[in-house]
C-alpha cells in the first residue's frame, strides 16, 4: 500500500471507529497526526481482532497479538503495511512495549471476565486499555517534561470511565458489568452474574447512583490531566483539550439523563462537539502568556515509563 493509501485507509478506520478522535486529531500537527491516527488504528485493529473472535479463539488471539508485538519491536515486519506503520512508529517515537503490552493484558480481562469488585480493579483496567493510548500519544507528540506523562494516562482513564458510564446497557447485552460491585448495594454485589440477560428494572436505580459517583471520579480526572497540557506543543495541546471537552460532553448527556442506562448510548452532536473544540480553543488561547513566558520550550521524546503501581497514589486520590 502506498503512503497515500496507507492514510486514507488510517482516516478511515478512525472516522469509523472514534469520531470524537478524528475531530480532535485533525488539529494536530500533520506529521503527528498520521503517527498518531497510525497508533490508534493499531488500538483499534488489537481490540477488533480480539472481540471480533469465538470465545474459544479469543486467547489464541491476544498471543497472535503478542508475538506481532515481539516481531515489531524487534524491528522486523509483517507484510501488512498498516501493522508495519506501526511498528516504524514506536520505533521513530520510541514508544516503550510496556505500554502496547498492557494494553493486551486489558484486553485479557475482558476474555477473562473479570469482575470488577472494587474500583481499584477497575481503574487498573481504565489504565491498561486508555491510560497507555494517552502514554502512548505522548510519546508521538512530545513533551517538554516527564512528569506530565501522568496527565496523560489520567486523561486516557477519564475518558475510558466516560465510555463505560455511557456504554452499561450495551456492554450488559455483551455479558460486561465494569461498574464495581463495591458501589451497588450489598444485595446487588452479584448483579455482574446476571449480565447477558434482561437488565433488572431494580437495578436501575443503584447503577444510576454508581455512574453518579464514576462521573464525578472521571471528572475530578479530567481536571488533573490539564496540568500536562502546557508541556505538548501547541497545536497538540489544542487537539488533546479539544478531545477532554468533546468526551466530558458525552458525560454531561449521560447526567442529563440522570445516569439511566435504559436510554441507552449518550451520543453528543456535531454542533456540541463544536462547541467543545471552541471552549479548547479559547483554553489554548488563554495559556499563550504562560508559553510566552516559558521561552523556547523542546519538546522530547519521555524518558519515564509509567506503571500504574506509580500512578495509583494520584489515581486513588482522585477517587476519594
Amino acid at each position: 500500500m502506498s503512503g497515500q493509501g496507507l492514510r486514507q485507509d488510517v482516516a478511515a478506520r478512525i472516522a469509523t471507529g472514534s469520531k470524537s478522535f478524528s475531530m480532535a486529531g485533525k488539529l494536530m500537527p500533520r506529521d503527528r497526526r498520521l503517527d498518531a491516527h497510525i497508533v490508534y488504528a493499531w488500538c483499534r485493529r488489537a481490540d477488533d481482532q480480539v472481540d471480533q473472535a469465538a470465545p474459544d479463539e479469543q486467547p489464541d488471539a491476544l498471543d497472535h497479538l503478542r508475538s506481532e508485538l515481539q516481531v515489531l519491536y524487534a524491528g522486523g515486519e509483517l507484510e501488512d503495511s498498516a501493522i508495519d506503520a506501526f511498528g516504524q512508529v514506536v520505533q521513530h517515537r520510541a514508544i516503550p512495549v510496556a505500554y502496547p503490552e498492557e494494553m493486551l493484558h486489558g484486553m485479557e480481562m475482558d476474555v477473562a471476565q473479570t469482575r470488577y469488585n472494587h474500583l481499584d480493579t477497575l481503574l487498573h483496567y481504565c489504565f491498561r486499555v486508555a491510560g497507555t493510548v494517552g502514554l502512548m500519544m505522548s510519546h508521538v507528540m512530545g513533551l517538554t517534561e516527564d512528569a506530565a506523562l501522568d496527565a496523560a494516562a489520567k486523561l486516557g482513564m477519564a475518558m475510558q470511565l466516560t465510555n463505560i458510564c455511557r456504554d452499561v446497557l450495551e456492554d450488559w447485552g455483551l455479558g460486561r458489568l465494569y461498574v464495581p460491585a463495591s458501589m451497588l448495594p450489598p444485595a446487588m454485589a452479584d448483579l455482574a452474574s446476571e449480565a447477558g440477560g434482561p437488565l433488572p428494572a431494580t437495578a436501575v436505580a443503584p447503577l444510576a447512583d454508581a455512574l453518579q459517583e464514576m462521573h464525578a471520579i472521571a471528572g475530578r480526572l479530567y481536571r488533573s490531566a490539564e496540568q500536562g497540557f502546557l508541556a505538548l506543543p501547541w497545536r497538540c495541546s489544542l487537539a488533546m483539550r479539544a478531545a477532554r471537552r468533546i468526551y466530558a460532553a458525552i458525560g454531561d448527556v449521560v447526567r442529563a439523563r440522570g445516569y439511566d442506562v435504559r436510554r441507552g448510548r449518550a451520543v453528543v452532536g456535531l454542533p456540541g462537539k463544536l462547541g467543545a473544540v471552541g471552549r479548547a480553543v479559547l483554553e489554548a488561547l488563554g495559556e499563550t502568556p504562560r508559553r510566552v513566558g516559558r521561552g523556547r520550550a523542546e519538546y522530547r521524546t519521555p524518558e519515564r515509563v509509567v506503571t500504574f503501581a506509580g500512578l495509583r497514589p494520584a489515581v486513588e486520590a482522585a477517587a476519594v
